[in-house]
């Protein structure tokens, strides 16, 4: 496979990724996964990029981004779990009610 390939994967998911945000108003944890894929995608383009390249460093910071994600939807899960359990809802539009 060609570098070709990875960068329509990739422009593909980000695509999908960023129709999933901007449809999706209502679901948090759908817009969480939207966001998820746009960082899924980057991976990917690091990745391919460092391998045509032939450089390590593409692929080293694919881990550093892997990490962020993972605290990103550890911590939006959280906010989520807790924004829940007060509303009963996760609706998006209902979140501004958490305004002082």
């Amino acid at each position: 496979m060609s570098l070709h390939h990875f960068l329509i994967l990739s422009a593909i998911l980000f695509t999908i990724g960023i129709v999933g945000i901007f449809l999706n108003r209502r679901n948090m944890i759908i817009i969480l996964m939207s966001i998820e894929l746009l960082l899924l995608a980057v991976n990917i383009n690091f990745v391919a990029f460092s391998h045509y390249l032939g450089d390590i460093s593409g692929q080293i910071l694919t881990f550093f981004v892997m990490t962020v994600a993972a605290a990103e939807a550890a911590i939006g899960l959280a906010i989520l779990v807790a924004f829940f359990r007060n509303r009963s809802t996760i609706d998006v539009e209902e979140i501004d009610s958490l305004k002082g």
